[in-house]
């Protein structure tokens, strides 16, 4: 797996300080599991795009995946395979970088957002 560690924009960092404010949930990593998750339960792949590594905030696989690694890349890798990308270990990096940005996007986008009840709200909606 070419997946080490995973280095966010300056706006995701501000997008993760904020939900983390919002609703209290103390790590970021579990709020950059959120994003992941958010992102892959939409239809369409996230756009092609150039996301700066422009922060001081990374976190290591072990970190970001927690317990839950092999099940999150799985679950990319599977999400690679449906959108047709094939799971070359670079492609699949960059699909999971993408997916964490957009869903932080999505997440920190939301306004009714202010405590981990209305996340798991937000969750429960989406099934």
């Amino acid at each position: 797996m070419s997946v080490r560690s995973i280095r966010f924009s300056q706006t995701a960092r501000e997008q993760l300080s904020r939900l983390k404010r919002h609703t209290g949930i103390e790590h970021m990593n579990v709020l950059a599991r959120w994003g992941l998750c958010t992102s892959l339960a939409e239809t369409i792949p996230p756009p092609a795009a150039k996301i700066p590594a422009d922060s001081n905030l990374e976190m290591s696989w072990e970190v970001f995946g927690g317990r839950y690694a092999d099940i999150l890349l799985a679950l990319v890798k599977q999400r690679c395979f449906e959108d047709g990308l094939g799971d070359d270990d670079e492609l699949v990096a960059q699909q999971l970088r993408l997916h964490i940005h957009r869903g932080l996007s999505y997440l920190a986008g939301d306004r009714k957002l202010r405590s981990i009840a209305d996340l798991i709200n937000r969750a429960d909606r989406a099934v």
